[in-house]
């Protein structure tokens, strides 16, 4: 089991971060969702922010975003400072900027869609050999 940070998360069920949130939890990962104007979704406490979710303590070990480059740039140090083993850049959130800063930074990026990497079991980080 994972643990899995959706930056962006929302609780409009029509949204990815929404629908990503639901299948992570659906696959037995632990979704951890942050947003500064949601206080819950899916039954789930909301962390506030980056800096927020470091502070408390908690593992990452994906950070999926859902947000675009120019929010999430902002959020550069607070990523690397959260230090999660992965990054999912979703449709819409790339960043070659943010990529590149986090790469040099040892974590591991990934552009592709959180759901489709659930649905086809390849979520899954691989380890290296």
């Amino acid at each position: 089991m994972e643990v899995v940070a959706v930056l962006g998360a929302s609780s409009d069920p029509t949204r990815y971060s929404y629908k990503a949130i639901q299948m992570l939890q659906e696959y037995g990962h632990k979704a951890v969702p942050v947003n500064p104007r949601e206080k819950e979704v899916l039954g789930l406490k909301v962390t506030p922010d980056l800096k927020a979710l470091a502070q408390s303590g908690q593992k990452i070990d994906t950070l999926t975003i859902y947000v675009n480059s120019a929010i999430s740039e902002k959020y550069e140090h607070e990523i690397i400072s959260l230090a999660p083993k992965r990054v999912i850049f979703n449709p819409g959130a790339e960043s070659y900027a943010l990529e590149k800063s986090l790469k040099h930074n040892g974590i591991e990026v990934e552009n592709a869609c959180t759901l489709v990497l659930l649905r086809t079991d390849q979520f899954e980080r691989k380890q290296p050999t």
